[in-house]
């Protein structure tokens, strides 16, 4: 017997645009190549996760650069409520924090911020 939620969740999976993986896992030249072709700067999964927020979320300092120079919304949460910023704080990923607030990441955008994150893992120096 099959889950609905579970059905559910496979179907706006498999829905996602392939394009994404790039920033997923950190295809600098893909993405850049893609981009660059027309593919929209804050294309979002099924989730509302952007480029930004899956090249964040996986530490990929690279890819962020790519996208932030393209103008990519530094600050558009996804679904959940959560933004790129906090997503690279959770994953310890400090290269890709410096990165988003020299781009103007919000700190108190979100939910949980990227202050609240920071401050639960006991990290508040990423943000200073």
């Amino acid at each position: 017997m099959s889950n609905a939620r579970t059905d559910d969740a496979a179907r706006a999976a498999s829905a996602d645009d392939p394009r994404t993986d790039l920033a997923r896992t950190g295809d600098v030249a893909g993405l850049v190549a893609q981009l660059d072709a027309g593919m929209p700067v804050d294309l979002a999964d099924s989730c509302g996760n952007t480029l930004l927020m899956l090249a964040a979320y996986h530490g990929h300092a690279g890819a962020v650069t790519a996208l932030l120079e393209r103008g990519a919304d530094v600050n558009r949460l996804n679904h959940r409520g959560q933004s790129p910023l906090a997503g690279a704080v959770f994953k310890a990923a400090d290269t890709v924090v410096w990165l988003l607030l020299d781009a103007g990441a919000d700190v108190q955008a979100g939910s949980p911020s990227a202050a609240a994150t920071a401050e639960l893992f006991g990290r508040g120096d990423l943000l200073r």
